[in-house]
């Protein structure tokens, strides 16, 4: 027997919500999206024409009164809403997927896991570059012992946006936890620490180069692991030239890799995982290369085959977690490790020093 699907109410019809959750749970066998809180009359009449079946509620409240008809909320609101709503959310009964940052500061993060834990609730951040396609690849080379010991990973998540856009996102106040560090930062700060372990010491440079902008567009920080291993890692919204994604280099070899994951790019353009057979496969132009003492750019080393990148693998896993099926793919624990990263950054950067955890 198939059994019944769990049913999500969705917090927030943005960008993240939008693109990104909606689209995957809708695809993950064993999830249903049964809600979806939004308080802006265009983004529900678009709701209800991409899901024509979902509920629609204004505020998270009607959710949370509805707590007995719903197995799982996912919350993908403005950053500083995503405390207080997932507090009220396990208050309730109700398992949380929470976007990244889960929080604005690690002690905020582990207060939630702790109440997570009291109330014997999944609480689960949605950290989805862990299953973008350079990076499932790194870890596969990584594993195979293919670059030797790792000693240094050089990794961007750069764009060239030199026009604000508005929003939050770019709002100084501390409030809004806006900013590339804690936007873009969450991520290369979670891929460091899931492929080389635990920081003990944080460099940082954070600026605000665009005419307008109240906070950083264009951010570097500079990790020592206890592994030995340092980790190099650029964010900005400033780079007129992109550099690699990936620059891992090793007693052995060295692996680098352009472009971005196509995933993003393939959700925001209306494609669904599950209705092709190649989704996050991207084209054999764009492989890595992996060698030594010569240049990629000019034929250096060897092709490595991408893996295809596996957004939906983050919900069928946080499925088989409510089902006691399988671990929570992303704890708010993990979260709280890389938020302590992030607060050093942001500290290093104001004070010009080096932060030791």
């Amino acid at each position: 027997m198939t059994a019944t699907p769990l049913r999500v109410g969705l917090i927030g019809y943005g960008l993240a919500g939008s693109v990104f959750h909606a689209p995957l749970i809708a695809a993950t066998e064993g999830l249903a999206l049964d809600s979806v809180v939004t308080s802006s009359p265009e983004r529900q009449e678009q709701a209800r024409a991409e899901f024509p079946d979902v509920t629609l509620a204004a505020g998270p409240e009607e959710l949370f009164e509805r707590a007995a008809e719903l197995d799982l909320i996912v919350i993908a609101s403005p950053n500083r809403t995503h405390v207080p709503l997932a507090t009220a959310a396990l208050k309730a009964g109700l398992p949380v997927v929470v976007d990244k940052p889960v929080a604005g500061t690690a002690a905020e993060a582990r207060a939630l896991a702790a109440l997570a834990d009291e109330q014997g609730l999944l609480l689960s951040v949605f950290q989805n570059r862990r299953w973008d396609n350079d990076f499932l690849t790194l870890r596969r080379l990584l594993a195979d012992g293919e670059l030797g010991d790792a000693w240094r990973f050089e990794s961007r998540f750069e764009r060239w946006r030199p026009q604000l856009k508005g929003g939050w996102r770019e709002s100084g106040d501390p409030a809004e936890i806006g900013g590339l560090l804690y936007d873009l930062g969450s991520h290369v700060v979670d891929q460091a620490l899931v492929l080389f372990g635990p920081v003990t010491e944080v460099y940082a440079e954070t600026d605000v180069r665009r005419p307008g902008a109240e906070t950083d567009d264009d951010t570097f920080i500079a990790l020592t692991h206890a592994s030995g291993v340092r980790s190099h890692l650029h964010v900005s919204a400033t780079a007129a030239q992109l550099g690699p994604r990936f620059r891992v280099l090793g007693s052995r070899a060295g692996y680098v890799k352009y472009g971005l994951d196509p995933q993003e790019a393939a959700l925001r353009e209306g494609s669904r995982p599950g209705t092709t057979a190649d989704w996050g496969a991207e084209d054999e132009s764009l492989w890595g290369r992996i060698g030594s003492g010569e240049s990629p750019l000019s034929g250096g080393g060897r092709p490595v085959p991408t893996l295809p990148g596996d957004y939906p693998a983050y919900y069928a896993a946080v499925a088989d977690a409510l089902r006691g099926a399988g671990p929570n793919p992303v704890t708010a624990l993990e979260a709280a490790a890389a938020l302590d990263v992030l607060e050093a950054a942001r500290r290093s950067a104001r004070e010009k020093v080096t932060v030791t955890l």
